[in-house]
């Protein structure tokens, strides 16, 4: 018999979290056993005061005792109440269906500041500023204390409004960026927490930070600076455990001193420039004269709640080289441009040698003109542009701290001599949100649509999930949000990343219940409510993060926000038609960018339409919501709200021919997908979208708001074939047509860049917008054949129903689900079907094999009834459905 083993101890979805302020902090664990069947029937879990009481057998702090259950994600810590700063040490017991006990080995979790009180810091910054238009030189901010007893231990607490980055005694504190990252500063400011024990030392010690304008102060938008304050403010403490057991606490105050350094201006639209020859040699360490600096100035705290950071930071997560380096003719300069092979985002990393007072010029572009010269009219008001002057004397290595470009291909002038491919390195940037799944399939042009998906997530899902990161925008619309994160959950692990954006839609939202169509929201852009597809956000997104991961807790908290909303929509609407007038704000976006509009923009598709129609389905949602929380009566009047809003959509829009109003791909799309339609006229609808499609050569017509389902909806209403041949287009309007074009991205646009039309209107042409890349989830589920099932959410019990079709010979799709990995691999040949299946420990699965009778299927060559843990349930339509148990499985089905 295999061994069963458990890891992966999780807290709050982080390994060993360091500073949280979830006062009851759920925990995780998984299974593993290569045995089928295999599955927990008990748990335990202990927490102590440390690990060697953990082990040793002393009492505990809280000891659940033998729970009967399978539950192994978020259980709740239900021990005493912990303060602020304390470690606790966890472990979990389980027992088997065999009821054999296995242990795990130790985890911790560290709670941050709990209480304001606990912060003893003052908001310090510089006596100089920028304007609104232009930023000022980063400020370098420092002081000195001494210790004189044995230090046990030393947590570092800080953030900003703007960036910052500390230093102690010489060394940089921490490896996240951006920190301390984008919220609505005027109510919600996140704090990071640093083991700073190994950085101190007996006797002297300096402390030094330097600041950037960033979200707080920086350029956002078009919109210009200063939204959140008008110049960076800083505000941190070391608190100092001796071995003796007292405490002393080194926080920011007056007596700080404050200068500037190399870094002449930063901002994350613009850039940033710097001059070595005005660096601060030494400047953190104990010692340095600063004689010439001066006093801080003390700023008078804004008021925001400060909490912890309890999603995850952004921070460097790859290299890469350039693919080709090409001088530009022309100019009275010699000019560089390097290709890095891939549209990313990040900054690069300089290394050069030259002569002191050289000056460098790095320009950001995502392609080319025609004539091979960096196409930036994109970009709009971003500069987009890094500066770095040499000190001289040998080689010099650079890389910026407070600014991001997205970017494939960078131009350098002034570059002593000739570059080569080691002068420039990409630094690929994004939270840190690791990847957990994988698809390919035998389509080359498939694989690489699913490459730039995952790269379109990559570059966009910096702290906040924003339409693009690169020209004067990169805002956090809800709309492409909710259309993507399906998608996106497939290829990383983003529960705490939309954890986080949750509660960031939750603080934009307004005091009617409207959500805004940007969170975080900004002071000085109130536009109203979000619209159709947008401000449903508020509701889509957290019912998408309980469907991928059981987060039963969000629905919790975010539960009274949602109500908010829906309520607003039925104050406003008109006998289930969601209306637009001067009280609810602007009309929306309607199906933005769809092709089928006069405007070129919001799309052919009536706004009350798209209204109306996510009218019923966000109270249908939260209708889910309730009964989930045992709120029976609510879960009452939300089905009611919905009932009225469909039979609104079916009296005002859709015909008895089953035709709907306007006739566009994305009305039919919507009414099927949310359900709106009687039985009877659902194949009729599903005739005319099919219709409309093939009217157009198997293009697409659809903009954000229908695209994400129109396969969805075709391969559910039996026309699988249609969905595959809008899958495989390759002409534009296509997904494929930019992978033919050499995308390495989503394209914003079905049509950025065309043979007969060059580029689009250059106002709004991302070639890194992830929206159209939501046809991932498709490619998962129904090429890879791995699903959620809605009733056992986080994949407790999988569905896996692959649909062969498009001329595809094999498809592979992976996840690495809360239970463990998940895999689907299957294979085609003439009449022979090979399919390689994998369910993690503590979970089971319902698998469609195609097959005309079950007869013709066999695992591991063994007929059904005679392979381990496999059940046959029944014939569904061309499939054998059976249910099976944790385990891998290879099944065969002779089609012929």
């Amino acid at each position: 018999m295999s061994k069963t083993t458990i890891s992966h101890l999780t807290c709050e979805y982080k390994t060993n979290p360091l500073g949280i302020d979830v006062l009851q902090p759920r925990l995780s664990w998984q299974m593993q056993n290569e045995r089928r069947g295999t599955r927990q029937t008990a748990y335990q879990i202990i927490v102590a005061t440390s690990e060697s009481s953990l082990h040793n057998g002393t009492t505990p702090i809280w000891d659940s005792g033998k729970i009967e259950s399978d539950q192994s994600i978020h259980v709740p810590y239900n021990g005493p109440a912990l303060s602020s700063g304390q470690r606790v040490y966890w472990k979990a017991r389980v027992w088997d269906e065999h009821e054999k006990e296995v242990e795990s080995s130790s985890a911790w979790w560290e709670m941050g500041l709990l209480e304001r009180a606990d912060w003893k810091a003052e908001w310090i910054g510089a006596p100089f500023m920028g304007g609104p238009r232009t930023t000022s030189p980063a400020p370098y901010l420092r002081s000195e204390f001494t210790l004189q007893k044995k230090i046990a231990s030393a947590r570092l607490y800080a953030t900003a409004i703007g960036f910052y980055e500390c230093h102690l005694n010489g060394a940089r504190v921490g490896d996240a960026l951006l920190t301390p990252g984008w919220t609505d500063y005027s109510r919600r400011i996140q704090y990071q927490v640093y083991n700073v024990t190994k950085l101190l030392q007996p006797g002297s010690n300096a402390f030094g930070a330097i600041l950037g304008d960033g979200w707080g102060v920086g350029h956002i938008a078009w919109l210009g600076r200063q939204h959140y304050a008008d110049q960076p403010q800083f505000l941190a403490q070391i608190v100092i455990t001796y071995a003796d057991g007292n405490e002393e606490t080194i926080a920011t105050d007056k007596h700080w001193k404050v200068t500037q350094g190399a870094i002449l201006e930063s901002d994350m639209l613009m850039g940033e420039s710097y001059d070595a020859r005005r660096e601060l040699t030494g400047w953190s360490d104990p010692g340095y004269d600063d004689g010439s600096w001066w006093p801080v100035k003390v700023f008078t705290d804004n008021g925001a709640a400060l909490v912890a950071t309890n999603g995850p930071l952004v921070k460097r997560q790859e290299t890469l080289r350039p693919v080709a380096v090409n001088g530009v003719p022309g100019g009275l300069k010699p000019r560089w441009i390097f290709d890095f092979g891939q549209n990313m985002v990040g900054w690069v990393r300089l290394c050069v040698r030259g002569e002191k007072g050289t000056a460098i010029i790095m320009r950001h572009a995502e392609v080319l003109n025609p004539d091979g010269t960096l196409y930036t009219t994109n970009l709009r008001t971003a500069r987009s542009i890094d500066h770095y002057t040499l000190k001289g004397g040998g080689e010099e290595i650079w890389e910026p701290r407070f600014t991001f470009h997205g970017f494939r291909y960078v131009e350098v002038a002034g570059l002593p001599g000739i570059p080569t491919e080691d002068t420039l390195t990409g630094i690929v940037i994004h939270s840190e949100i690791p990847s957990i799944g994988s698809f390919e399939c035998s389509d080359h042009l498939i694989n690489q649509l699913q490459h730039n998906i995952v790269w379109g997530q990559k570059g966009n899902f910096v702290d906040v999930p924003t339409d693009c990161p690169q020209r004067d925008e990169r805002l956090g619309w809800t709309g492409d949000a909710q259309v993507f994160i399906r998608t996106a959950a497939f290829n990383m692990d983003v529960a705490g990343f939309f954890t986080k954006w949750a509660l960031d839609m939750q603080d934009a939202q307004y005091a009617n219940g409207v959500y805004p169509s940007v969170a975080p929201n900004l002071p000085s852009w109130k536009i109203g409510e979000g619209g159709p597809a947008w401000a449903d956000a508020g509701v889509i997104c957290p019912w998408m993060i309980y469907q991928c991961y059981a987060d039963k807790r969000l629905l919790e908290e975010r539960y009274a926000s949602m109500q908010h909303f829906i309520e607003f929509l039925s104050q406003t609407s008109q006998n289930g038609i969601r209306c637009y007038t001067e009280y609810t704000g602007w009309h929306g976006n309607g199906d933005w960018l769809a092709l089928d509009g006069s405007d070129g923009r919001e799309g052919g598709t009536s706004k009350e339409i798209i209204g109306t129609a996510f009218y019923a389905y966000s109270s249908g949602l939260l209708a889910k919501i309730a009964r989930i929380l045992n709120k029976v009566d609510d879960a009452i009047r939300y089905d009611a709200l919905a009932a009225e809003a469909s039979q609104a959509f079916i009296n005002h829009y859709v015909h008895e021919d089953g035709t709907i109003e306007g006739g566009t791909q994305t009305s039919y799309v919507l009414a099927l997908e949310f359900d709106l339609l009687p039985d009877k006229l659902r194949a009729l609808a599903a005739a005319e979208l099919v219709r409309n499609i093939q009217g157009r050569d198997d293009h697409l017509s659809t903009g954000f708001v229908g695209t994400p389902y129109i396969n969805w909806v075709l391969s559910k209403n039996g026309h699988l074939d249609t969905a595959y041949a809008l899958l495989k287009q390759t002409t534009w309007p296509s997904w494929l047509y930019s992978v033919t074009q050499g995308a390495t991205t989503i394209w914003e646009r079905w049509d950025g860049w065309t043979h007969d039309k060059g580029f689009q209107d250059p106002k709004m042409n991302s070639f890194n917008h992830y929206a159209y890349g939501a046809i991932g989830a498709w490619m998962y589920a129904v090429i890879g054949g791995i699903d959620l099932d809605p009733e056992q959410p986080a994949y407790k019990h999988i569905i896996m129903h692959p649909y062969p079709g498009g001329g595809l010979t094999n498809g592979t799709a992976k996840v690495y689900s809360m239970y463990g990995i998940i895999r689907s691999a299957w294979t085609q040949e003439s009449d022979r079907f090979n399919w390689q299946v994998t369910v993690p420990v503590n979970s089971t699965a319902t698998i469609h094999v195609p097959a005309q009778d079950v007869s013709q299927v066999t695992e591991s060559g063994q007929y059904l009834e005679s392979a381990t843990g496999v059940t046959f349930l029944h014939m569904d339509d061309g499939f054998a459905v059976l249910s099976i148990v944790p385990g891998t499985y290879n099944f065969t089905s002779h089609l012929g």
